[in-house]
């Protein structure tokens, strides 16, 4: 855990300076893997029914077929034995390929008869590569603990790769900064603007890379990320080596868009949800991020019944503390609507929804997500919402499409502007693009494409604050 940026760091260090590696009061995560790399070879990892061996730096199993339980073949590690605490917040990762899809089931299991687990979870494994996180709490102790992969079940036999195999105890684990943690905001590389430009050359395209694609903004995750640790790990990842602060949105809760319809969908249940969204908080891990935490998710309140709030209050809440359990140097800030929800619902009523939720375990809340008001107006929108909480937070203004102001339509309304892109500071914590300039709002206003898609004319017309082609 970093809490001042690389650059930094090594000024200090050509100095002669000594510079702590975590914040001040932080204890460092514990990693409880022996060997995860497989830098020692087979070293402290051992297998049943499944030999093992190094190819090319990582752990190779050749697994038999005709087995009857998942337990027939397995890998694992348990000496030395490590300790599991009761309460103790976990992140268990790992990369995985195989010859062949397979569902194999990781566990983590006191090494003894009859083997109690405090993690028992199945994934299925491809042919590429790919990482995989699992966030959990301690829900037993014990000095006698083991990690297992459970690898048999299968008619066909199959081969198997693993690495960079990690358990960590977060426990006491402080949050930090993450701001300090880095040197300025991280550029997608592979934001829907980055690949239209990419795929079409010419003089639209320089025109879009120079205004949009080249500027930071926020890279949104949702049911449509197969692996939802993968998939955060692909952007925290390269973000987190360029010494970069990444920029994501959570945006898969059931029912999300419910009052305005076009970006339908998320997860099927409250259980699919919770499971979705400790696994995203996990795959960050002690990697400084800021998360936007689901637009939409309180002003659609006015949409729900009693029941569907309920259990949207219960997701909410969870989501948020699993942020601070698994990922404590990132910057969550829940969504909080905008200037023109205030006026329609009133800011009273929409502060109460936030505290509902929990906002007082967020780092702080976002405004104007997706829409178009004025930064000065997103601002005094904010400190009224502040006015009414218990107590102050800090809060995020999107500006990706504010250059012009609302003019009272939010879906893909004509004559928008760029706003200013990503900074720290501005009149918020925060000035970001959390909505991807370009990328339709649905079917509706100047565009018929789907929500999510990317549009350069959209984007240029956001350039030159002019839709008229």
């Amino acid at each position: 855990m970093r809490w001042i940026s690389r650059g930094l760091l090594a000024a200090a260090l050509a100095l002669g300076v000594v510079v702590p590696t975590t914040a001040p009061g932080a204890s460092a995560a514990t990693e409880l893997v022996k060997n995860g790399t497989f830098a020692g070879g087979t070293t402290n990892w051992w297998s049943n029914n499944a030999p093992i061996s190094i190819d090319a730096g990582q752990l190779k199993s050749v697994v038999p077929g005709g087995t009857a339980n998942r337990w027939d073949a397995m890998l694992g590690q348990k000496v030395p034995a490590f300790p599991i605490h009761q309460g103790h917040r976990y992140i268990l990762s790992f990369d995985a390929r195989a010859t062949a899809t397979r569902a194999i089931r990781t566990t983590v299991q006191v090494n003894t008869a009859p083997y109690p687990s405090t993690l028992e979870r199945t994934f299925t494994v491809g042919t590429t590569p790919q990482r995989f996180a699992f966030g959990f709490t301690g829900s037993l102790e014990t000095a006698q603990a083991e990690l297992t992969f459970q690898l048999g079940g299968h008619a066909a036999g199959y081969t198997v790769w693993f690495d960079n195999v990690s358990l960590i105890d977060n426990f006491g684990n402080a949050a930090g900064n993450p701001v300090s943690m880095t040197n300025g905001f991280y550029v997608d590389p592979f934001s829907n603007p980055k690949d239209w430009v990419d795929k079409h050359p010419g003089e639209t395209a320089t025109t879009i890379n120079a205004a949009i694609a080249s500027k930071p903004m926020a890279r949104w995750f949702g049911n449509w990320n197969a692996n939802i640790a993968d998939a955060v790990n692909k952007h925290v990842g390269p973000a987190d080596a360029a010494d970069k602060l990444p920029l994501l949105v959570a945006y898969n809760i059931p029912g999300r868009d419910a009052c305005g319809g076009h970006s339908g969908g998320g997860a099927g249940t409250v259980a699919a949800y919770k499971e979705w969204i400790t696994t995203f908080a996990a795959a960050i891990g002690s990697r400084p991020a800021v998360v936007i935490i689901e637009p939409d998710s309180i002003a659609d309140r006015e949409c729900m019944t009693e029941l569907e709030w309920a259990d949207r209050k219960e997701m909410l809440t969870f989501a948020l503390q699993q942020f601070k359990d698994f990922a404590p140097n990132t910057y969550t800030y829940l969504d909080a609507a905008n200037k023109g929800w205030g006026d329609s619902i009133g800011v009273a009523k929409l502060a109460g929804w936030l505290s509902e939720v929990g906002v007082a375990n967020a780092h702080g809340f976002a405004v104007n997500v997706s829409n178009y008001y004025y930064t000065q107006q997103s601002i005094d929108y904010a400190a009224a919402l502040n006015s009414h909480l218990g107590s102050a937070k800090p809060f995020v203004v999107d500006t990706s499409r504010n250059g012009k102001g609302s003019e009272g339509n939010w879906c893909n309304p004509p004559d928008r502007k760029l706003g200013v892109p990503a900074q720290v500071g501005g009149g918020a914590e925060m000035l970001l693009w959390v909505k991807v300039p370009g990328d339709s709002d649905g079917d509706c206003g100047t565009s018929d494409r789907p929500a999510g898609q990317f549009g350069p004319e959209l984007a240029m017309a956001l350039i030159t604050g002019d839709s008229t082609p």
